[in-house]
């Protein structure tokens, strides 16, 4: 008797079963049969498509699929060359399945299904979350490095410039004056800035512990509305219920500070200006932890939104890179250190525009153990 004859059998697993592994899958799986009609769609699918497993089943693919979609093709090749294939970036926004519907395609044949074609659905809102984490972890490396240069070759000459101009202003007529204390006040102008870089140059760890991001955005809303949101009306969605963060309290105030002297800024003179703060549960993001091999989970969503002009088109991929900004007078480097705060905690952050709304999405993992600190 050889080893597989000696080997026990695997058991083949029930029907039931396998509609459950599928059903936890956090991409939309369906099956297209011969005629066309969806045979089986998982939960995410259902999501998907905003209608039940039962009324697809009643339907075609191409009911839901608009006419000369890549992804009809795709399905013919599939059941043509009975090969696996591939597609990505395909648009399937429509009226039915809504706009901006942007997704990456499996396609694989059903070998035990005559003409039958599995299809995977990755939707790019969540690819694109990744791929815009790892762009804004790599430009807050690239103002770190600068701004270490920034200190020490920028600083030093400056104060310099500005001593030789104190004393020149002791020995030169009013005329004079006036341009030795300009380059003064020009000088304490870069000086200001060198030091603003010199944030993202700290590597230091930071103090971590469980936070009620509740009290973060009280404590944030109070200093706005004493402040620069002073006429400006702040609305508050909490999930009540929402689990400790795992972060450094000072920071995140500085974050959300951040934002919503941004969203002020943004509605600033509308007479239907407002801010909205949202908090709420989103578990299905992973993502690994900046400078570790771990991957953490990431359900808590904490949103500033605000129903201002928006972000420009060509801004927005590039918002959270050094010195780029909408302000006149801006440094572009606020959104740059929210990156990095919220980058060095495991966390993403991104801007989205929805209805008229600009929406700035900050995800973060849940603290590993214990209650909020009492503050």
């Amino acid at each position: 008797m050889n080893d597989d004859q000696a080997r026990p059998k695997p058991k083949m697993i029930a029907v039931d079963t396998a509609q459950s592994v599928l059903n936890a899958i956090q991409n939309a799986v369906i099956m297209v049969n011969e005629e066309g009609y969806i045979a089986f769609a998982n939960w995410e699918a259902e999501s998907f498509f905003g209608a039940s497993a039962a009324y697809l089943s009643r339907h075609t693919i191409y009911a839901y699929i608009p006419f000369g979609s890549p992804m009809l093709t795709l399905i013919d090749q599939v059941r043509e060359r009975k090969a696996p294939v591939n597609e990505y970036r395909v648009d399937l926004s429509s009226p039915r399945l809504g706009a901006d519907k942007l997704v990456d395609i499996y396609v694989a044949p059903v070998l035990t299904e005559p003409g039958a074609v599995v299809v995977v659905f990755q939707e790019r809102s969540m690819a694109d979350k990744i791929d815009r984490q790892l762009t804004h972890r790599a430009a807050a490396r690239s103002v770190t490095g600068l701004a270490s240069m920034l200190a020490h070759e920028i600083k030093n000459p400056l104060s310099g410039i500005r001593g030789a101009a104190q004393l020149l202003e002791t020995s030169v007529n009013d005329d004079d004056r006036a341009l030795t204390r300009l380059i003064q006040e020009e000088t304490d102008r870069i000086v200001k800035l060198v030091d603003r870089m010199e944030v993202f140059s700290d590597e230091r760890p930071v103090d971590r512990a469980p936070i009620n991001i509740h009290s973060v955005l009280d404590h944030v809303k109070a200093i706005a509305q004493a402040g620069f949101a002073r006429n400006i009306k702040i609305v508050e969605q909490y999930d009540p219920s929402l689990p400790a963060v795992h972060a450094n309290r000072d920071q995140l105030i500085q974050v959300f500070l951040n934002l919503i002297k941004n969203a002020s800024e943004a509605v600033a003179g509308r007479p239907d200006g407002e801010i909205l703060l949202t908090t709420a549960y989103r578990p299905g993001i992973r993502i690994s932890v900046a400078g570790t091999r771990e991957k953490i989970s990431l359900p808590l969503e904490f949103c500033v939104i605000d129903n201002g002009p928006g972000v420009p088109d060509d801004l927005l991929p590039h918002l959270f890179d050094p010195f780029v900004t909408t302000k006149t007078n801006g440094s572009g480097l606020g959104l740059a250190l929210v990156a990095k705060i919220i980058g060095g905690h495991g966390g993403i952050v991104e801007c989205d525009r929805q209805n008229n709304r600009t929406i700035f999405r900050v995800l973060m993992p849940v603290s590993p153990g214990g209650q909020a600190e009492e503050l």
